[in-house]
């Protein structure tokens, strides 16, 4: 993942309600799903076992964040060590099927959490994050984001 995504996502994750975190997560996991085939296609072994472990870190934040008060969470839980499943056998083998059946699921999840995510009108989790104001300054080649504030106390809220 480039500075730039990591720098987009970080902006994202402060600003997100519940429902946008969890389709961040299946973003990122299908982002480094095509790392993961870069990897591959470029034989680079040592890659291709660093970015399975990144995607099986979001996924283990998925299973954790699941609320086993409602029916859908033990579905997800099951889908969830499916694609675990999958992933161990994609790094033990080397092969892409399996990632692809990843995608396939990771895909599908990230679609239905996106229709619900336009009717979750909650706040975003993270309270006492800095604004970030993007375009007031920039250069011939640079768009500089401005912070509201900087001296102000930094420390988020949950």
């Amino acid at each position: 993942m480039t500075k730039e995504l990591k720098q987009a996502y970080t902006l994202r994750i402060s600003q997100a309600n519940k429902t946008q975190l969890i389709t961040i997560l299946y973003e990122m996991t299908l982002l480094y799903i095509d790392e993961a085939e870069a990897a591959l296609d470029a034989d680079d072994r040592i890659e291709y076992k660093g970015v399975i472990r990144k995607i099986r870190g979001c996924i283990d934040e998925l299973t954790s964040s699941l609320n086993f008060e409602y029916e859908l969470a033990h579905n997800l839980q099951q889908l969830y060590l499916y694609v675990n499943r999958e992933l161990v056998k994609a790094s033990s083998h080397y092969d892409k099927e399996n990632l692809e059946h990843v995608r396939m699921v990771i895909d599908k999840l990230r679609a239905a959490y996106q229709e619900i995510e336009n009717q979750d009108m909650s706040g975003p989790v993270m309270g006492n994050t800095q604004t970030v104001y993007a375009g007031l300054t920039y250069g011939r080649t640079t768009l500089t984001e401005n912070i509201s504030d900087p001296s102000s106390n930094r420390g988020f809220c949950v």
